[in-house]
């Protein structure tokens, strides 16, 4: 727990897409090496190899200094100068300048702190030296002439041009991690592939898909595949034998009801209403049957498919009240599903309220349908079961607006997970009753 817990800040800034995570896997290794060898590698390579040359240089200056030493006089000295040090390529300057206090380099010179620690270890005599110019190196020896300045170029005891070898490493990662990112995102398109199809499917659209890529894709596209399959089967299965049973019972009810058509008095009436019943229970079986069964998507402005319904609602004097249309733009969906759904929850709020209100919110990410009414509404710890087929809670609501069947919220749920969306139940905070909302994805 205590390591969860110790790394659950990183987690805002890692990324969130699969490319991005694949991406910092891959370069988080190469950055790693790329600097891990710059400075354990590189860098005692160059120091090695500066040491090397500033003890050749260290010879000639202490060679230097001796014959310097030798000289009687200063003119003998500065002789010298053209004897020993112009032969040797260093530039001898005697008592003409002031000599520094301490040793001078820039702070991110590496390679200058291995040229004065060497030359320090090898001239004991040797005075300040000054790196401050990148081509060039100054030392100071204090002889008994008086201060002496030497010069002669850096390139005689640093490695000439040492950053080439860190400039080839980073071209060349660089080059391998493009290589290497082009290779990892053919690899992870056939996940993108995968992962849009079962969107689409969510959404209740059938998208081609082709299983590709890597053998576990491969078989985790088979799998979607059989099981996308597998489920419309089960959907035209489910379709054709309750549509197939709908359809066998109508005509001996149609019979029926003709019957008792033709015959008189009072107990006539009940056998009637059962009839009614029975008609009413195949109707809303064909309705469930066809919840997802329905053509393809089109796009539809949602506002004006919920005053439709209202238009519907008015004429045959529903008591159906417009609440809040925000939003605009069409949206993929199927008409006369989505037209159902919304028609069973008014006609639910109806037989448990008095009043029932319709409101369209259409946003960039989702479209919401809700309908509210003035009832006793759903307790939430039977919110689950009410969605459930063939569960009535009539015991928990008004039973004198007459019984369901049972599958009034089941059919909306369903036509809610065929595009993709979902049912949700609440509590009314203006009219007191069922809040019920159709939420659908963008």
């Amino acid at each position: 727990m205590s390591y969860r817990m110790s790394f659950h800040w990183l987690k805002r800034y890692m990324p969130r897409s699969l490319y991005g995570r694949a991406a910092l896997i891959l370069i988080l290794p190469v950055i790693t090496l790329q600097l891990t060898v710059s400075v354990v590698f590189i860098q005692r390579h160059f120091e090695g190899v500066t040491e090397q040359m500033t003890q050749t240089m260290a010879l000639d200056l202490q060679y230097l200094l001796d014959a310097l030493e030798g000289a009687e006089t200063i003119e003998a000295a500065q002789a010298v100068s053209e004897e020993i040090a112009e032969p040797l390529k260093l530039s001898m300057t005697l008592a003409e300048h002031d000599m520094p206090q301490n040793d001078e380099r820039v702070w991110y010179d590496l390679s200058g702190k291995a040229v004065i620690e060497t030359m320090r270890d090898q001239v004991p005599d040797v005075g300040p030296i000054s790196l401050v110019e990148e081509s060039q190196v100054d030392i100071w020896f204090l002889t008994q002439f008086g201060p002496l300045l030497v010069e002669f170029p850096r390139r005689r005891v640093s490695a000439s041009n040492p950053h080439q070898l860190f400039v080839w490493m980073v071209v060349l990662s660089v080059f391998m991690t493009m290589v290497a990112y082009s290779f990892l995102r053919n690899q992870l398109r056939p996940i993108n592939r995968l992962a849009a199809a079962a969107a689409e499917y969510g959404r209740g659209r059938m998208v081609p898909y082709r299983p590709g890529g890597a053998n576990e894709v491969r078989s985790a596209g088979h799998a979607f595949l059989d099981m996308r399959n597998r489920i419309e089967r089960q959907t035209q299965t489910r379709t054709m034998m309750l549509s197939g049973v709908s359809h066998d019972l109508r005509t001996p009810l149609t019979r029926l009801r003709l019957g008792l058509g033709l015959l008189d008095g009072d107990e006539v009436e009940p056998l009637i209403r059962d009839v009614d019943d029975m008609q009413r229970l195949l109707d809303a079986f064909l309705d469930f049957a066809r919840g997802d069964a329905e053509v393809a998507p089109e796009s539809v402005d949602p506002i004006k498919l919920a005053q439709m319904v209202l238009d519907d609602a008015h004429r045959m004097q529903q008591a159906v009240q417009a609440g809040e249309m925000v939003g605009d733009g069409d949206v993929l969906l199927r008409p006369l599903a989505i037209r159902r759904a919304v028609e069973n929850l008014i006609g639910n709020a109806l037989r448990y309220g008095a009043e029932a209100r319709l409101s369209v919110l259409v946003s960039a990410r989702a479209v919401i349908f809700r309908v509210e009414d003035d009832g006793p509404g759903i307790p939430e710890g039977q919110r689950d079961d009410a969605v459930r087929p063939f569960t009535r809670l009539d015991p928990a609501r008004n039973q004198d607006k007459g019984t369901g069947v049972g599958l009034g919220l089941a059919i909306v749920e369903d036509i809610a997970r065929a595009h993709g969306g979902t049912l949700r139940l609440g509590e009314s905070p203006e009219l007191g009753g069922l809040m019920a909302e159709i939420v659908l994805a963008r």
